[in-house]
């Protein structure tokens, strides 16, 4: 059963979709990383997190097992941002 909203309020998204490398900027930013610490922490040079980030170069299997590492994730929260196991469900 859906809930009414009050009049002049709209549902929130439930979602949003974002890219591979916006998924690794997030998950940085939220646990307060620059580029340069995250650099430090995973090996990875920070101008390559730079292009990760802008989506100039592909994660890679290999990045994203560092970068989960050093973020302390599982690297599906970077390569698969937008999957949605409930989507994943219905299908089943």
């Amino acid at each position: 059963m859906k809930k009414k909203l009050p009049k002049g309020f709209k549902a929130a998204l439930s979602s949003v979709m974002v890219s591979v490398g916006e998924s690794v900027r997030i998950v940085r930013e939220f646990q307060e990383l620059t580029q340069a610490e995250l650099a430090r922490k995973s090996g990875i040079p920070q101008a390559t997190i730079s292009a990760i980030e802008h989506n100039r170069i592909a994660l890679g299997v290999e990045r994203a097992k560092a970068l989960a590492r050093a973020l302390r994730c599982h690297p599906a929260v970077l390569v698969f941002p937008g999957w949605n196991i409930e989507d994943d469900q219905k299908v089943a």
